[in-house]
């Protein structure tokens, strides 16, 4: 008697402790997820196994995190006001969200005539009315934020354009169709080069580039 009563409250708290469980709520998603656009220049298919493969290529890289729109206008406002949604309180907008977006290329790219070279930079987006402008920095990005760190940034928190490498004007055009969740992507690729592109709402912003020697 004794271990059947026993076997009974164990079962008891089995099942209170699974229906506990199944009423927690699930785990909460990351606002603005992580996000990666990549390219690969400079080698060659050469034939092996199955399929032709890929050798000698070499990689550039944006790394971002994905806000969603959720019903907002992020280009919206004029004058002064333009663009604070996306950016409501840093000089320059960091061009995705949470940390810093980087730009990482195993090659040495020219953007509006000059060559960066291989290497790991921020980059941010300078909004104006019908006019941005893409910079790509040397200053580098925080993993974690820590105010009193003044050598590297958050997001664009404390961008100053001293370290700039180069600035340049974007080409700004609208989309038949809205985007949810902005994206950096290399559009028109070749050998030589392509696009740098961001999308987000109805927005296009791109910058050309090619890869230097």
């Amino acid at each position: 008697m004794i271990i059947r009563k026993l076997v009974a409250s164990v079962g008891i708290v089995l099942l209170v402790s699974v229906f506990a469980v199944a009423q927690q709520s699930p785990p909460r998603r990351i606002p603005s997820p992580p996000g990666t656009a990549a390219a690969e220049v400079g080698g060659k298919y050469e034939p092996g196994g199955e399929a032709p493969v890929y050798r000698g290529g070499k990689w550039i890289e944006i790394t971002f995190g994905r806000p969603l729109l959720r019903g907002r206008q992020p280009f919206s406002g004029e004058g002064e006001k333009y663009g604070k949604i996306a950016n409501p309180d840093s000089p320059v907008w960091r061009a995705g969200a949470n940390n810093s977006t980087l730009l990482k290329t195993e090659v040495p790219i020219v953007i509006n005539n000059k060559t960066i070279a291989p290497g790991t930079y921020t980059m941010f987006i300078d909004l104006k009315p019908n006019n941005w402008t893409l910079i790509v920095s040397n200053w580098e990005a925080q993993q974690q934020y820590d105010p009193d760190n003044t050598k590297q940034l958050f997001g664009s928190y404390g961008y100053t354009p001293d370290k700039d490498v180069v600035r340049a004007r974007m080409t700004l055009t609208t989309l038949p169709f809205t985007m949810e969740q902005l994206t950096w992507a290399f559009t028109d690729m070749t050998e030589a080069g392509g696009k740098i592109a961001l999308m987000w709402d109805k927005t296009v912003a791109s910058v050309l580039f090619r890869v230097g020697s």
